[in-house]
């Protein structure tokens, strides 16, 4: 099973990754890079149908996204929002977390992606 990876925009997902966030390699560095969260696996900048999403596990069906300021205007949540109810439908979780939540509180994100986790796996 190939998880809705999207070939044609693999090139996209290589640019996001050069030009990640200060928030995105946070979490990347310190949580979820070489199974460091849990033993579990961790893709950066997947695409997944017709989006890009920051990070991915195959396993638990997670996407995590970093929100950045340009995501507080309605434009982008209603984008958001869209993208999300599609993901959902293909049968993804997301977790969503801003930029300042990981700058500034890392053990709150960790603690919260530990609880998914322990919560979600026996289901």
């Amino acid at each position: 099973m190939n998880n809705n990876y999207n070939k044609s925009i693999k090139q996209f997902a290589r640019e996001h990754r050069s030009n990640s966030t200060k928030a995105e390699i946070k979490l990347w560095c310190e949580v979820l890079r070489n199974r460091q969260l849990l033993g579990y696996s961790f893709l950066r900048q997947r695409p997944i149908s017709n989006y890009i999403v920051d990070f991915f596990c195959r396993e638990l069906k997670l996407i995590i996204e970093v929100d950045g300021l340009s995501h507080q205007f309605e434009e982008a949540q209603t984008g958001d929002y869209n993208r999300e109810q599609h993901l959902k439908q293909l049968g993804y979780h997301i977790i969503r977390f801003n930029d300042d939540e990981v700058m500034n509180d890392i053990p709150n994100v960790i603690r919260t992606l530990q609880y998914w986790i322990e919560d979600n796996k026996r289901r």
